[in-house]
């Protein structure tokens, strides 16, 4: 008895000890607050208006779990995420009872089922494509979907590894972004896009230039399949690449060819390109030195602004051609960036592609110059729609972040992502198993495949890239829907240019 009433004591008294220390807390705050002259609500209102602050830095969490519909919010609603976690346990991804999508949306796509589709023994799956059939090492693509560039130091060691064994599993390519090529991204044994961004990290010289003889080094490695110059991506055109320093640590360092801990901002453009013709040079000279297949990426500003581009291919031969162009929309992502060019800068893919594709194919390069189709494609349908406005094949990055356990945290641009993909804090990527999500990559891109495929035979197609622009329908301001081939035609060889 004795002892229990002790307990209750000791109990009382450290309640009242830690009553007396929240009061004395909170007097403390009172004066701070009342004192302080950067915030008028806390002035005005002290120590209550403290939870202001808390409580906007809480809202980003508990709007997607508690208060947003499933498809309210941006840039990825929860039907969006939800779509890929499921399809990362590979285990089907059916549901019940009907869509929730809203069909009445502008610019919603609806796919024109066939009235008679092929039988299930007369569809066929993806066939492998071609790029570079110039280059001495062409490369035979077997994917329509692909991990598009995410460079080692925007992400961690482990979420490199799983992309690169994921990829491998999944028999797609992984783009190495243009942090240079890390040995995690070989650990997989995958295919590999080198991406050269303005900086040129891993192909410089000790004055940042391009150096034929690290191109080599590079290229000598037999996973290299291609390579890709970074003018722009979509989620900062005009400006270049930045990595924060608390994420330059002397192994990324050592990679870039960078100083530790400092801040890693990229040229806006490469220097030495500065017109079409010095961009065909420099591709044509990598594509020389490497005997690789050479492409670039960017972002439509104006697609006027490149007809030039396509003329002058034609006019020195299409052995000058680009491999391959990679057409990022101005909504895509990326790990920090201004906002004002996230927001504003750069035209949406949905518009852009369709304009590069139809420029391609009124110079008569079909066939020479395959597009890629890049920015916020992460579910099957817009994968399936890119296929038919011409895209060759499609690249996602923040669909693969999903994939690896991505929340929309939106704390790429510190060092304090919870899910352990874009930090380098080594407790935090502890979370981050690279023996279970190299099999969640793999089947999230299995299963975009599968059912692009499934997209592709119920429009009547035996191979998605025979979907046409007549497959797809866009819903109107009005409620209606139009194929998108009368809204933008495509290019009929049998019509005058």
């Amino acid at each position: 008895m004795d002892f229990a009433m002790n307990a209750l004591l000791l109990l009382a008294l450290l309640f009242v000890m830690a009553l007396g220390v929240g009061v004395l807390a909170a007097l403390l705050f009172f004066v701070v607050d009342k004192l302080q002259t950067g915030d008028a609500v806390r002035r005005n209102y002290p120590v209550i208006g403290r939870f202001r602050h808390l409580f906007t830095a809480l809202g980003e969490f508990f709007r997607q779990y508690f208060f947003a519909m499933d498809r309210e919010e941006m840039p990825f609603n929860r039907a969006q995420r939800d779509w890929v976690y499921h399809s990362t346990k590979g285990q089907g991804n059916t549901v019940a009872f009907g869509s929730t999508r809203n069909l009445s949306i502008p610019g919603t796509p609806i796919f024109v089922n066939a009235v008679f589709p092929p039988l299930d023994d007369q569809f066929s799956v993806t066939q492998p494509m071609v790029i570079g059939p110039t280059a001495a090492i062409p490369y035979r693509a077997k994917s329509i979907f692909n991990i598009s560039g995410m460079s080692y130091g925007a992400i961690s060691r482990p979420a490199v590894e799983a992309l690169s064994r994921g990829a491998a599993k999944a028999g797609i390519w992984l783009n190495t972004g243009e942090g240079g090529l890390s040995p995690f991204h070989l650990t997989g044994a995958c295919d590999i896009v080198y991406q050269i961004g303005t900086a040129k990290y891993g192909v410089r010289d000790e004055h940042g230039n391009l150096s034929d003889e690290r191109l080599r080094e590079v290229s000598d490695n037999p996973q290299v399949r291609m390579f890709e110059l970074k003018l722009a991506q979509g989620a900062k055109p005009g400006k270049g690449g930045i990595l924060p320093g608390e994420k330059v640590n002397a192994e990324i360092a050592a990679i870039r060819g960078i100083p530790v801990g400092r801040d890693s901002v990229s040229p806006n453009r490469h220097l030495e390109i500065d017109s079409f013709e010095s961009l065909l040079d420099v591709i044509g000279h990598i594509r020389k030195v490497t005997g690789k297949p050479v492409g670039f990426k960017t972002v439509i500003g104006s697609s006027e602004a490149w007809e030039d581009l396509f003329t002058l291919i034609n006019s020195r031969g299409a052995n000058s051609a680009p491999d391959f162009i990679t057409v990022d929309g101005g909504e895509g992502g990326t790990g920090a960036a201004p906002m004002p060019l996230i927001d504003l800068v750069g035209m949406p893919l949905r518009e852009a592609l369709v304009r590069i594709v139809d420029l391609r194919d009124r110079h008569g390069l079909k066939d020479r110059i395959r597009i890629i189709a890049s920015g916020k494609l992460v579910n099957p349908g817009d994968v399936a729609w890119a296929i038919c406005a011409g895209a060759d094949f499609v690249t996602s990055a923040r669909g693969f972040m999903f994939s690896l356990g991505c929340i929309q945290a939106l704390k790429c641009n510190r060092n304090t992502c919870p899910t352990g993909i874009t930090t380098h804090d080594p407790k935090l990527q502890r979370g981050l198993v690279v023996e279970d999500k190299f099999e969640k990559v793999a089947n999230y891109a299995k299963s975009i495949i599968k059912e692009v495929e499934t997209i592709a035979h119920s429009v009547g197609v035996a191979e998605p890239r025979l979907m046409r622009r007549r497959h797809v329908r866009l819903v109107q301001a009005n409620g209606e829907s139009i194929p998108l081939n009368k809204i933008r035609p495509s290019y009929n060889p049998t019509t005058p240019m």
